[in-house]
């Protein structure tokens, strides 16, 4: 039987999506440090700030879990995610550009060091939302030496780093995503094709042995009958000519 459903979930091993993370928790630790409610009396800053970084990393949340039964949503959605930390991007570089600065060159020594520290891998137990978050605390640890113990100006610069990082991986996502759609298409083409593909498979006959649906299957000698609940059952039939 051809498979519908696509895979779905499973982004907590993004690096993207860790990247998305530590970027929100960043964010929201900059704008409580540095966004004082006086200089932003209408709060828009800060909170399209908060909200960008929120939309970078929930909707790849969604985005993979909608995948299932919709590469087209996942699609947009990757797609909003990036354009959401662009936008974040930007009202950082607004910043520093109001302070007097500019981001660091890519020649700066310190841009250099935040560009070599990678992620680990994240591998977990049956206990996967402790695991998580121990892992992701850990990752974000290598980067608060800027984020948390340094001055606004470092913050901001490494984050926009970390920006640049997150979209460059989410850009080779929808690229990837992009060929599957083309290759595999949708649920609708996928569901057309696997009824198509049942209707031309002739109707199977019961085990022998235990009653049970069985399926064609291959061998040296040719194809046959075999019970659907092998090994459990090893009953067999023989296909007529």
């Amino acid at each position: 039987m051809s498979k519908i459903y696509n895979q779905s979930g499973g982004y907590r091993k993004l690096h993207s999506f860790n990247f998305a993370t530590i970027i929100h928790l960043g964010t929201m630790s900059f704008c409580k440090r540095y966004l004082h409610w006086k200089d932003d009396p209408l709060g828009k800053t800060l909170g399209q700030m908060v909200g960008a970084s929120r939309s970078g990393k929930q909707n790849i949340v969604e985005g993979s879990e909608r995948a299932k039964t919709s590469t087209e949503t996942e699609i947009k959605l990757t797609d909003v995610a990036k354009a959401s930390l662009s936008e974040l991007q930007g009202d950082l570089e607004d910043y520093l550009v109001q302070k007097g600065e500019i981001p660091w060159s890519i020649h700066n020594p310190e841009h250099q060091a935040v560009v070599a520290i990678m992620l680990d891998e994240f591998e977990y137990t049956d206990d996967l939302l402790h695991d998580y978050w121990t892992f992701l605390l850990k990752q974000k640890k290598k980067f608060d030496p800027w984020l948390e113990d340094r001055d606004d100006i470092a913050a901001a610069n490494v984050l926009i780093i970390l920006i640049q990082r997150a979209t460059g991986l989410i850009a080779r996502q929808l690229t990837r995503l992009e060929k599957d759609f083309v290759a595999a298409g949708g649920i609708r083409e996928k569901m057309t094709s696997a009824r198509l593909s049942a209707r031309a498979e002739p109707a199977s006959p019961d085990c022998p042995e235990c009653g049970g649906a069985m399926r064609q299957r291959s061998s040296a000698r040719g194809p046959f009958w075999g019970c659907g609940n092998y090994p459990e059952c090893r009953g067999i039939r023989k296909i007529d000519k």
